[in-house]
């Protein structure tokens, strides 16, 4: 069975120098051969969060790789300690919730080729010069990088929605690899500024679902908080399409602060905030993250750009992302939201 894994590259992707020591900034991926990178009190934080022992980490590595090359023995998938230990942390050691979170992870690449086809850093990169997304410098004080979210800088006319989701799954997959994140967490910030209805509208609850489903059961991450500013009245429309597909614990985790930087200041301290919101650490740097990942293109090449890793694969009905397709119903929520919306603006 092995066999069927050793015709791929199943070792992580290979990192320029160069281009690391130029992103000091941004912790780089763990090496080839793993050595856990963690610092004691994270080690400490893992085992008290995640369940994650150290004498055993390698242990459970080895389970859930044998239960992949056992039970999914055509997944073209890579089985380096770093990758599957990502797994395993997002969902607290458990073998087979670690496995189904690696299934689903793969199955979203097939059922959604718009998004994962010739997925690299270049094929966005006027998402990135747009100013949609960034990622802060400094943690915050829980050791969380921030996601910086504008929605408004987006028009319906630029290009299609599902280039921002490319970036955005672009910005997960570089923002996983450090195994602080894995342990710590993000934290998202969404500046809603000058969104309106063209932009509110756009995506439909079908979009929505999907974009969704991936976050929450389709990659490794562990979204700690979701920090919305500047909402217009609209949003609640908005929120209305999301809120029917996230889980409950993930829907407490939306914060709401309207134009209120002292209740954003209470969640994410001034000292990691750009000027923009209140903070103090210099004004907000949109090129920063842009190069980073421009200067990851070989790496994400080899990550995205190969054969589709489902080939062969024979999933089960329950799968998450499988036969997924708009139905007459999500069409008469999207009409009635819509109207929502209309009212609101």
């Amino acid at each position: 069975m092995a066999d069927q894994h050793e015709s791929i590259d199943l070792r992580s992707p290979p990192v320029d120098p160069s281009a690391a020591s130029e992103h000091s900034w941004f912790p780089g991926p763990p090496p080839p051969i793993y050595s856990c990178t963690l610092t004691p009190e994270l080690v400490a934080k893992a085992r008290e969060e995640l369940q994650e022992k150290p004498e055993w980490r390698l242990r459970d590595v080895q389970a859930l790789r044998d239960m992949i090359l056992k039970e999914q023995p055509n997944l073209r998938t890579r089985l380096d300690d770093a990758f599957l230990l990502r797994f395993l942390r997002a969902r607290k050691f458990d073998y087979d919730r670690a496995l189904q979170l690696l299934l689903n992870y793969h199955a979203g690449r097939k059922a959604w080729p718009e998004v994962f086809q010739d997925l690299k850093p270049s094929t966005v990169k006027h998402v990135l010069d747009l100013g949609f997304l960034t990622v802060l410098p400094r943690p915050d004080p829980n050791g969380r990088y921030i996601l910086c979210l504008r929605p408004g800088k987006w028009k319906p006319n630029d290009y299609p929605f599902v280039d921002n989701v490319r970036a955005i799954y672009l910005t997960l997959e570089k923002l996983i690899q450090p195994e602080e994140t894995q342990v710590n967490g993000i934290v998202i910030l969404a500046d809603y500024t000058g969104v309106g209805m063209s932009q509110a509208s756009n995506p439909g609850p079908f979009l929505a679902k999907k974009v969704v489903s991936i976050l929450q059961d389709g990659f490794p991450i562990r979204i700690k908080a979701v920090n919305i500013i500047n909402e217009p009245r609209i949003f609640k429309g908005i929120f209305a399409i999301i809120k029917p597909f996230l889980k409950e614990k993930m829907a407490e985790r939306y914060i709401l602060h309207g134009s209120d930087l002292r209740s954003l200041h209470r969640n994410i301290p001034r000292s990691v905030l750009p000027e923009e919101y209140g903070g103090t650490a210099g004004q907000l740097d949109m090129c920063a993250w842009s190069r980073l990942l421009l200067d990851c293109e070989e790496e994400f090449i080899v990550e995205f750009c190969q054969p589709d890793p489902l080939e062969g694969v024979v999933l089960p009905d329950s799968m998450l992302f499988e036969g997924e397709q708009a139905s007459g119903q999500d069409d008469d929520t999207f009409r009635g939201l819509r109207s929502q919306l209309y009212y609101c603006y």
